[in-house]
Formats: structure tokens, C-alpha cells, sequence
């Protein structure tokens, strides 16, 4: 399982960064690590939000971190400052990942009532699909009923926004009224404190001048409107709405989600005829592409497996006996793991993919040693018997140590292991059910339905031969005449086993020292998601309109590069809601935005080559603006934990301005390298703010407190949406809204700062109206977007995102730019992300394979209870590792977990091959035969086996190592490595593990020798 992490949001909305730091964020870290099991604490403080991330140590238990945290939160909230809403805790994994949006739009229907539908309606019906997390709707405004009021009609009427607020408040109450028992009966009692309209809050007085009063509508106007928006969301240009709709994680099926989701909208009740519903970015086509794309690509692999096979026993009964081990196999694996809970993945498929080569290499053994045995004349019967007996001790080897090979998986944690498991556990499952197969139903098979009678077929030569017969009889010409010139060049090179070895070895290690440091590493290889997505800063502070125009020439732009023919869907999502959205943006103000890019099926060019592009136009046309790009589908948001990009640099430290500098040359270095693709800083120190100095002397003649100025303020700009909320119930629909006092929209929107400094406050005991300005001293500031922790310190990030898949040459480069930096001693920079993952995976799977090894050793020395043998038949793995490095090179393809799983499957094969060898010509020898002409005749005589078993893998791998199919991108770096260790290896061992063999075994006299003396 993926390490878990809980997210605990609190909600201030309209507190400043600094208070929901201090105040909020850094109690709650503190008391979190009261928790157990917790590997790290990241946190980011945002205006108005706290979002606070736990993640847990592998292994942990999700259901009980949860309730960790959450009696935690809970045990603290008498920290939280007046007006801050409760924590909000909720459980997630890196598996849990946008898998589709649901969009909104509608003839007549404006952003309010968009989001109105998607937040009451479409959101509560389509929560409850299996599996799926519906966040809050993103863009759109919400719903208020709003008094929007004059400051002028406020001063001529000596009243304050406070003033109107609590008038309102006192007029608009949910209140019960009780009962009443009159008679026989008991009267429930409704009272109107609730104002059932708009219309009606406009007559409400806010206080009497003699006879007279002065009503809401004096001094402003009551609307049914929306809130100030603070988010934009743009489908194709049009302003509109959307939910994001994410996996719970664990167990959950990105298919069934989205299938869920798709019945979901088709059966929407109460919205309206007009409102059209939508499924865009469907996560669920990349991965039913890639399991289309992933058995296509195997089917092909399995049809010329079974050519070969054909070929080569020229029978086609056998050729159908050896391909049925794999649905039956097959079948196994996943019966069994259902039963154990587990379900059908890409991982698990790819398993299976890989494995079904590998399933008939049993089968092709027995069965090509049966029918030796019925070419020397012996019946069905018996030749089944005696050649399944004969290659039984070998086929078991060979299945254990292809089986214990996978040991290293078990050594991978995180996001590797969690990739991994299904793909060992279904290929080890599989491989042990077609050992059983091999073993029982091949014989059964063959002793049946098979049958070779050599005078009735010369007899039926002399007349008639197909076709197909003619051809099977120059192959197997074809193949004597090869296992001859095997044979006499054998003879030839094995007479000085030394110096055979000592080349051959020599060579490998050549290889492997000239070609690896060339070699590319990376985490996991690129696919092509169909996708990608551009986070931009626009210029600090730009107002959420001007970013909007920016983001709108930002989607020309991407619609001049990519054409029309290829351009799925632009989604943009400009600025941040401090509400429960706010966990799943990037965006920290409303400067800053993402836009997500979805390609067409069939789209010509990559993923990737549509980013370089639009990230020169971006560049040339728009330089104002800060762009990062990312591809942003699911494959690189598990492997990536999350975070936006494989290397992120933290520099931490509590100077933030001192850290930000640091960062800022740091990155301006980076950029410089050619590795580099993009490089991002998401924090932000330059955003503009004012800083209002409360002289509260000054407020105190007047009779105002510090409380109160700021509440003007607030109520003013953003509303007592936070102060004093109160609210209003919809009599049609039952849905609650905030009633809101505040100034117009229009003229919140066009405020210049002589406005900003006559707010009109007023106290209790005054008369008269004060202006803002003569309280406090207003001047402008720098601020922070957000504040970032790591472990309770403040960090300011980098994200640096490669130019290739490779990581392991932009890692170096980093870390000695990092080297270089000159810093205070209180200060750290650390490099996270997938590339620490990538680095302590390697360390992890080489220390596993090398025990792996070692089993396998154990494993043999038990079964062929020798110290010696096993070592000989080891010798077939350095010829693999050098050819597996050759053909990485060759194809540029880079080392990582994939090639590297590809490695364990070729250690298992290659073993599997020395062990026919080296078993055969042990036997050979105890029979009486000279070391050097048994072990030539061992492999001559499993020549054939062990041909028929590798050029089936390396055919059925050819489909998958090509990776010409969406989604088949990850599996052809581990189709490539088998393709070119097992090819080497089969060509270096039939040479280099005699030559040890004789080396060894050399001078052991034949038995009958030695029986010859004794007598």
C-alpha cells in the first residue's frame, strides 16, 4: 500500500497569511506530532485556508490515521480564532487522483446558477458512485442574497456597515418559537423571524429618527446575486463550471468511477431542462487504452509464439497442448487473486502480458523431450513418462528460480512497490500453475492424442507431402545442419576452456564498463497521457479580471500550435476560493491559474512535443507571464506523490526573504542547464498588500475599538460573510445562503484608494461618522501568496521538471548547483521528490537482487546437491545484464524500475536455459561420457528447448518492446531489456557455461572409467 496521508483544513476566510500561519497552522503541526506513525508534516498557509498534509509510514493503518487525526483536530479547536471553522480531516493516498470533471452549462443560465446546480443538485446525486470523492465545484460565484450598500447614503444617514449588519441580523433570525396548548389540542408556533425575500429585507428598518426610520433601502439595495467572485473557470473559452471528481483511493477502479459517473448524470433529477451535463478528462480511456493496447500487443506476441512453435515440432496437436497452458494458467492467477482480495489492473495485466512467453517454456520443455523420446521409437506411453521424468528436477528449478527472481519486489516501498506487487505476485502465480500444467496435463496430452509413426509417414511421402510438411522438413534440415556447425565450433572453442571463459567474461566486462555510465536512469519511462496542463503566475497582484485576459490569450495561443484535428478540450481554472476547493488547486491567488490541455485520440505529435511548443509561443508572445509545465496524467501523479514535479528542491529556513533569494538565483541557474526543461518557484513574496496601522489611541476617543474598524473594513470589501454570518433558507428548495452586507460589486471592482481611506465607521455613542483615514495610517506592502512547511519549518519550493525522462544527469547537476550555494548556517536545502524515490528504489532492488541471487544459488545447490553446479549455471546471468545494457543503450531507452523488472524476468530465463545444460550434461557424464562431449552434447540436445522457449519470449516481447500503442509506453523499456538479455545470453551461454563446466569438471573421470578400475 502507498503511504497515506490525512489532509486537516481550517477556513478563516479573510484572515491574513501571517495570522493563519501563526495562529492556525504552526498549533496545529505542533499537536499533530502528538500522532502516531507519522513519517513527515507538510503544511501551506494560504489567505484564509490552512491546509495541513500528514503523511504516515507504509504500512500504516489508513482507517486508524484518520481517527488519529481527527480526534486531534478536534482536542485543539479551542486554539482556533473567533470565526474559524472546525477542521475539516480527510484520508487520501497517492492514488487518489482526478479521474474525470464534470462540466456544467445551459442556455439562460449564469455562473450563479451554475454553481447553485452543481453544489445542490448535480453534486449531491453523483457523490455516492463507488469509490469516487466529489469535491466542492470549482469556478462560478456562490449564491447570496446581498445588501449592497452606498457609503455616501451611510454617511447622510450617520450609520456603518456594522450598523446595517447587525440590524439585519436581528431581523433574520432562525429562531423556534415553541408551542402552545390551547384547549384540547398543542398548537406548534412560526414565527416570520426569517425574511422569506429579497424584496421584503429592503423594508426591514436599521433605526428610527423620530417618527420616521430608515430602512435597508435608504442607504442600499437587497439582491438575490452571488459572492464576489474569487475563481474563474473557463471550458473552451466559456466562463462555466466544473466538479472535479477524484479516486477515494485504496481499492477504488478509475473504470468503475468514471462508468458510475457517466450513469450518474444521465439520471439527474431536479435541474433544469436547459442544463447540460458533461464528461471531460476521462482519466479511464488512457487506461482502458492501455489494457486494449497492452492484450492486443500480447495476442500478437502469443500468434508468433505459436508460429515458432509450430515450426519447430511441426505438429500442430503439440503446438495447441503448449499454447493451452496459457488460459489455463492465466485463469489460475486470477481466480487467485481475486480470492485474495486483489483486482484486475494494468499492472496485473502487464504481468500476464510478460508472462505468457515464459508460461509455455514448461510445456515446450516436456513436451519437446517426449517427443525425443517418440523419435528413438518409444510409444505414447512410455515417452511421456520417461521424458517427463527425465526434465522434471530441471523444470522445477527452472520455475523456482524464475519464481524467486521477483524476491527484490519485496524490498521496493512507496509508489514502487505499490506499481509492483500485482505484476510479481500474478507472473509468480502464473508461472507455478503452468509448472502443475507442464507436469500433469502435457504428459497426459501427448501419451493420448499424440502419435509418430515414421514408416506411415515415408510410406505417405513417397505419394503426397503438403505444403506445410515440405517446409517443416527444411526447417528441421535447416536446424541439423545449425546444430552441426554448433557443434564442430563447440568442439573447437572448448578445447581451450581458459581462455574461452576468460574472453568471453573479459568482453562482458567491457561491455558493461564502456557502455553503463552512457546510460540514461530514470524513476519510471514517459508515457503520453493525451494531455498536459500549464500552471501560470501572471504579474504579482493582477486582479482576477486581468488574469482572465491574460488566460484567454493563453488559450489562443495554445489553439495557434496545436490544430484542430489533434485539440481535445482547454479547461482553465483561474484564482482560489478559501473553502474546501482549495485543497485540490495549485493556484495560491489570484494571480495565479492552471490550464488543462486534453489531446484527441489518434493526436499526431506526443504530449510532450505539443509542451515544447507551446512553451516557446508562451515565451515569445506572452514573457510577462510565469509558465511550468506538466503532463498531468495519472501515471506521473502516483509516481510523483502528488507534488508537480520528480525534483523539488526545498530550501528551508524561517528567513523567508533570505530563502527566497537564494532560491531565485538557484533557479536562475538551473535554467541554465540543458536537462532542464522548466523551473518553478510556486511562492511568491512580491504580492502587493496594505498595511492598515490602527492608532488606537485615536479609535478610542471616538469610541471605536480595533474589533470594530476591522469589521467595517471586512463588511465592506468581502462582506461579514465571516464576522457575523447570517442566513438565509430558500422556502422552495430548502437550500441555506448567507445573508451579506457589503458594498456594490461595481464599487468593490472600480475602488481607487481614496475610497479604500473613507470607509465610513461610526461608534456607538457617536452621531457622526468617522472615515477610515483618521484611525489608521494606510501604506502599501509586499506580502506572501502562501507559506509553505516541511516538518514545521518554512521552505520555499523549486520545481524542476527535466527535459527527458532521465533524471539521474539533472539530479547531479542540481546537487552540485546546490553545493556551490553559499548559505547561513541556519539554513538547509534538501531535494525531494520522485528522484529520491528513484534513488532508493535502485539501492533497494540491487540489494534484493543480489539476495535473490543468492537464493537461487541455495535453491539449486539443494535441488542438484552440489556447491558447484549452481555456480556454473549462474554464469548465464553477466551475458544478460551486458546484453540488457546494450540494448537500452542502442534503443536510448534509460534504466528504470521497468527495465530493471525486465532484468529480474531475463535472470529467471537465462537461469532456466543453464539449467537444461548443465543438468543434462551432469547426467551424460554419470552415464560414462567424456566431460567434454557430454556437456557438447547437453547443449546440443537442449539446443532445441532451450531455442523454442527464448525465440518464444523474444517474439511474444517484439509487440511490447516496439511500444507503438497509447499507454504501452512503460512496458517497452522491460519488454527491450528481456529482448536483449535473453538474446545475448542464449548465444554467450551455450559457449561460456560449457567452458566453466569443463573448467570444473574437467578432470572428473566418467564413471564407467571409474568402475573399469575397480574391477
Amino acid at each position: 500500500m502507498i503511504s497515506p496521508w490525512s489532509w486537516s483544513r481550517h477556513f478563516t476566510r479573510g484572515c491574513r497569511l501571517q495570522q493563519i500561519e501563526g495562529d492556525i497552522t504552526n498549533t496545529f503541526e505542533r499537536f499533530f506530532t502528538l500522532g502516531s506513525n507519522i513519517d513527515h508534516i507538510e503544511s501551506r498557509s494560504l489567505t484564509g485556508v490552512s491546509l495541513i498534509k500528514i503523511y504516515f509510514k507504509p504500512g500504516t493503518d489508513q482507517n486508524a490515521a484518520l481517527s488519529n487525526i481527527a480526534n486531534l483536530a478536534m482536542a485543539d479547536l479551542r486554539r482556533l480564532p473567533p470565526g474559524t471553522l472546525p477542521p475539516v480531516v480527510l484520508a487520501m493516498d497517492a492514488s487518489s487522483q482526478p479521474v474525470c470533471l464534470v462540466t456544467l452549462k445551459g442556455q439562460g443560465l449564469n455562473e450563479t446558477n451554475l454553481k447553485d446546480l452543481a453544489q445542490f443538485q448535480v453534486r449531491n446525486q453523483i457523490a455516492n458512485v463507488s469509490g469516487a470523492s466529489v469535491p466542492q465545484p470549482f469556478g462560478g460565484t456562490y449564491r447570496q442574497i446581498q445588501v449592497f450598500v452606498d457609503p455616501l447614503k451611510l454617511e447622510a444617514h450617520n450609520l456603518s456597515l456594522t450598523d446595517v449588519v447587525h440590524a439585519l441580523n436581528n431581523s433574520n433570525l432562525i429562531l423556534p418559537a415553541g408551542d402552545v396548548r390551547i384547549g384540547a389540542r398543542d398548537y406548534n408556533i412560526y414565527a416570520n423571524s426569517q425574511v422569506p425575500s429579497a424584496e421584503q429585507i429592503n423594508r426591514i428598518p436599521l433605526k428610527s429618527v423620530g417618527n420616521a426610520s430608515v430602512f435597508v433601502a435608504d442607504v442600499g439595495k437587497a439582491e438575490d446575486a452571488g459572492a464576489i467572485q474569487t475563481n474563474i473557470v473557463r471550458i473552451d473559452g466559456q466562463r462555466s463550471v466544473y466538479i472535479p471528481v477524484l479516486k477515494q483511493g485504496g481499492d477504488s477502479n478509475t473504470i468503475t468511477i468514471v462508468n458510475g459517473m457517466k450513469a450518474a448524470i444521465k439520471n439527474l433529477v431536479d435541474i433544469p431542462a436547459s442544463l447540460k451535463t458533461a464528461i471531460v478528462f476521462d482519466q479511464s480511456l488512457f487506461v482502458k487504452g492501455a489494457i486494449r493496447n497492452l492484450l492486443k500487443e500480447a495476442g500478437i506476441g502469443i500468434f508468433l509464439t505459436a508460429i515458432m512453435i509450430l515450426v519447430f515440432l511441426g505438429n500442430a496437436r503439440a503446438t495447441f497442448a503448449v499454447l493451452l497452458s496459457i488460459p489455463l494458467s492465466a485463469l489460475v492467477c486470477l481466480l487467485v487473486m481475486k480470492t485474495m482480495g486483489g483486482s484486475i489492473n494494468t499492472m496485473l495485466l502487464g504481468g500476464l502480458a510478460l508472462a505468457f512467453s515464459r508460461l509455455i517454456d514448461d510445456s515446450v520443455v516436456v513436451l519437446e523431450n517426449i517427443f525425443r523420446y517418440m523419435e528413438m521409437g518409444e510409444t505414447p506411453r512410455n515417452a511421456a513418462e520417461k521424458g517427463g521424468m527425465e526434465v522434471s528436477l530441471a523444470v522445477l528449478a527452472a520455475t523456482s528460480t524464475t519464481s524467486i527472481v521477483f524476491f527484490p519486489v519485496s524490498f521496493l516501498s512507496g509508489v514502487s512497490k505499490y506499481i509492483f506487487s500485482d505484476l510479481a505476485l500474478g507472473v509468480v502465480i502464473s508461472i507455478f500453475a503452468s509448472y502443475i500444467f507442464a507436469m500433469t496435463v502435457i504428459p497426459l496430452y501427448c501419451s493420448t492424442f499424440i502419435r509418430l509413426d515414421h514408416h506411415e509417414e515415408q510410406a505417405r511421402g513417397e505419394h503426397r507431402v503438403s505444403y506445410f510438411q515440405a517446409c517443416v522438413a527444411q526447417f528441421n534440415e535447416f536446424f541439423n545442419r545449425l546444430l552441426d556447425i554448433y557443434e564442430s565450433a563447440a568442439n573447437r572453442v572448448l578445447q581451450r576452456p581458459k581462455i574461452t571463459a576468460a574472453a568471453i567474461l573479459g568482453g562482458i566486462v567491457l561491455v558493461l564498463a564502456a557502455v553503463f555510465p552512457f546510460l540514461g536512469r530514470a524513476y519510471f519511462p514517459r508515457t503520453d497521457p493525451g494531455q498536459f496542463v500549464v500552471n501560470i503566475k501572471c504579474p504579482s497582484g493582477t486582479r482576477i479580471e486581468i488574469s482572465n485576459r491574460y488566460i484567454a490569450q493563453v488559450e489562443d495561443e495554445i489553439r495557434q500550435v496545436i490544430p484542430a484535428r489533434d485539440l481535445g478540450m482547454i479547461v482553465s481554472n483561474i484564482g482560489i476560493t478559501p473553502d474546501l476547493s482549495a485543497i485540490y488547486t495549485s493556484n495560491s491567488a489570484m494571480d495565479s491559474a492552471f490550464v488543462q490541455v486534453s489531446l484527441k485520440e489518434g493526436h499526431r505529435f506526443g504530449s510532450y512535443a505539443y509542451m515544447e511548443r507551446v512553451r516557446r509561443k508562451l515565451a515569445s508572445d506572452i514573457p510577462e507571464l510565469t509558465t511550468y509545465f506538466q503532463a498531468g496524467g495519472l501515471v506521473d501523479s502516483v509516481i510523483n506523490q502528488g507534488l508537480p514535479a520528480p525534483i523539488d528542491i526545498q530550501i528551508s529556513s524561517n528567513n523567508m526573504s533570505g530563502a527566497y533569494a537564494i532560491a531565485q538565483q538557484l533557479a536562475q541557474k538551473i535554467r541554465g542547464l540543458k536537462s532542464g526543461s522548466d523551473v518553478y518557484i510556486p511562492q511568491d513574496l512580491q504580492y502587493p498588500g496594505l498595511e492598515m496601522n490602527i492608532d488606537r489611541q485615536r479609535a478610542s476617543l471616538i469610541g471605536l475599538s480595533p474589533k470594530e474598524v476591522v469589521d467595517n473594513v471586512i463588511t465592506a470589501l468581502t462582506s461579514n460573510g465571516v464576522i457575523a454570518p447570517s442566513y438565509w433558507i430558500d422556502p422552495h428548495t430548502g437550500n441555506n445562503y448567507m445573508l451579506t452586507v457589503q458594498y456594490s460589486n461595481q464599487k468593490i471592482g472600480n475602488m481607487n484608494m481614496e475610497d479604500f481611506r473613507n470607509i465610513p465607521l461610526r461608534s456607538a455613542s457617536s452621531q457622526n461618522y468617522t472615515p477610515l483615514q483618521s484611525v489608521a495610517d494606510i501604506s502599501e506592502i509586499n506580502t506572501a501568496t502562501e507559506v509553505d512547511h516541511y516538518q514545521i519549518r518554512r521552505v520555499i519550493d523549486i520545481y524542476v521538471m527535466p527535459s527527458t525522462e532521465a533524471l539521474e544527469g539533472i539530479n547531479k547537476s542540481v546537487h552540485h548547483l546546490i553545493a556551490e550555494v553559499n548559505k547561513p548556517g541556519n539554513m538547509r536545502i534538501a531535494v525531494r521528490g520522485a528522484v529520491v524515490s528513484m534513488n532508493d528504489s535502485f539501492v533497494r532492488f540491487g540489494i534484493g537482487f543480489l539476495l535473490s541471487v543468492a537464493l537461487v544459488y541455495l535453491i539449486l545447490m539443494a535441488q542438484f546437491t552440489s556447491f558447484i553446479d549452481p555456480f556454473i549455471i549462474l554464469m548465464a546471468i553477466p551475458p544478460g545484464l551486458a546484453g540488457v545494457v546494450l540494448i537500452l543503450f542502442i534503443t536510448h531507452s534509460t534504466l528504470n524500475i521497468m527495465s530493471l523488472m525486465g532484468v529480474i524476468m531475463m535472470t529467471g530465463i537465462v537461469v532456466s536455459n543453464s539449467i537444461l545444460i548443465v543438468e543434462f550434461a551432469t547426467t551424460l557424464q554419470e552415464q560414462g561420457k567424456p566431460a567434454l562431449e557430454a556437456v557438447v552434447q547437453s547443449c546440443k540436445i537442449r539446443l532445441r528447448p532451450i531455442l523454442m522457449t527464448s525465440l518464444a519470449t523474444l517474439l511474444g516481447m517484439i509487440p511490447m518492446a516496439l511500444g507503438l500503442e497509447a499507454g504501452s509506453e512503460p512496458y517497452a523499456p522491460l519488454a527491450r531489456a528481456i529482448i536483449g538479455g535473453l538474446g545475448v545470453s542464449v548465444v554467450v551461454t551455450v559457449f561460456l557455461v560449457p567452458a566453466v563446466y569443463l573448467l570444473i569438471h574437467g578432470r572428473r573421470e566418467p564413471r564407467h572409467a571409474v568402475t573399469g578400475e575397480m574391477d
